[in-house]
């Protein structure tokens, strides 16, 4: 994630803030330019062009800073959220921020790096759109369908996701990391369908016509096979080429971002966009960085930042991943 400055005051600011904590100007996401504007007493913002601008309306419900061109309707963010917590779901309304924010960062993150999508309002059998759905009073299954990414909100609870986290033995497990698996879900079905980008996608990851709730059924009855990490990111990826680009996917945006922040904040001095190749970024870049966070995170008695091996045959998974956007 980049660094912004106050346009007021030129203090840093950071992209969930809302107001400048030095000159205590208001503040918005400007979508169009990824800038953060100063807004004036209204929440209303005036481009360049003389458009008038407005904060999103969901500021106080979800903490959305993005502006909307429209006084009272939903930002182009907002607008992607099908479903949210009812009104009378108190521990739902809690979790829903930690969710909403987690989604503002994937989307300005999908922007950034060119991996196109098509909202439900322009696609309505096929678009993407969120259901964060509140697990007080159902169970909720976190997945994918047709478009659709259906989030757990109590994911947003530390202590809950921990639980899970450790009845799983999973290494890693976040709120933006269950994010960025899931629209991996909805990129490959939008983006890798036919030609030649199916058949190297099924060099890689497999047949994905296979049955899925066979792979399901032998996952958690046979684990994965004994050497799955020299193929495979995480012993998820395993169970079915579905599963296995999603978690390349995820991957793939924790590398770059990662990076990216690093360059903002001055622990990298090369441009992760200067690498033509994937692979060369991970092994020039990446593997020395995420090594070096590891033992920085273990001098603070914290778990590893980056706990996976990427072998061979995963970065050129990767490779293939992000060969999907547009440059």
């Amino acid at each position: 994630m980049r660094v912004f400055n106050c346009s007021s005051c030129d203090n840093r600011l950071y992209f969930e803030n809302s107001v400048c904590v030095s000159c205590g100007a208001a503040l918005g996401f400007w979508r169009d330019r990824s800038e953060i504007v100063v807004v004036g007493d209204d929440g209303s913002f005036v481009d360049p062009e003389g458009l008038i601008w407005f904060v999103c309306p969901n500021l106080d419900l979800s903490g959305c800073t993005w502006l909307t061109r429209f006084e009272g309707a939903p930002c182009s963010a907002c607008e992607l959220t099908r479903v949210r917590p009812a009104d009378d779901d108190p521990t739902g309304l809690a979790q829903f921020p930690v969710a909403e924010a987690a989604k503002r960062h994937l989307l300005f993150e999908l922007d950034r790096l060119g991996f196109g999508y098509v909202s439900r309002a322009d696609d309505p059998d096929f678009g993407l759109c969120f259901d964060m759905l509140s697990s007080v009073g159902e169970n909720v299954v976190i997945g994918h369908a047709d478009g659709v990414i259906t989030i757990d909100l109590a994911e947003g609870d530390d202590a809950h996701r921990a639980k899970v986290q450790a009845e799983l033995a999973e290494p890693y497990r976040t709120m933006l990391g269950h994010l960025r698996h899931e629209v991996g879900h909805y990129m490959q079905s939008l983006h890798v369908t036919e030609g030649e980008r199916l058949e190297r996608s099924r060099e890689l990851f497999g047949d994905e016509t296979v049955s899925y709730q066979d792979a399901i059924d032998r996952h958690y009855s046979e684990g994965p096979p004994a050497d799955w990490a020299e193929r495979h990111i995480s012993t998820y990826a395993t169970m079915h080429p579905f599963e296995d680009f999603a978690e390349s996917f995820a991957h793939t945006l924790h590398i770059h971002d990662t990076i990216d922040t690093a360059r903002w904040n001055g622990l990298v001095a090369v441009d992760p966009d200067a690498f033509s190749v994937f692979g060369d970024l991970v092994a020039g870049v990446w593997m020395p960085l995420s090594t070096a966070l590891n033992q920085i995170n273990r001098s603070m008695g914290a778990d590893d930042l980056y706990p996976f091996v990427i072998a061979p045959d995963v970065v050129a998974k990767l490779d293939f991943v992000d060969s999907l956007r547009r440059r």
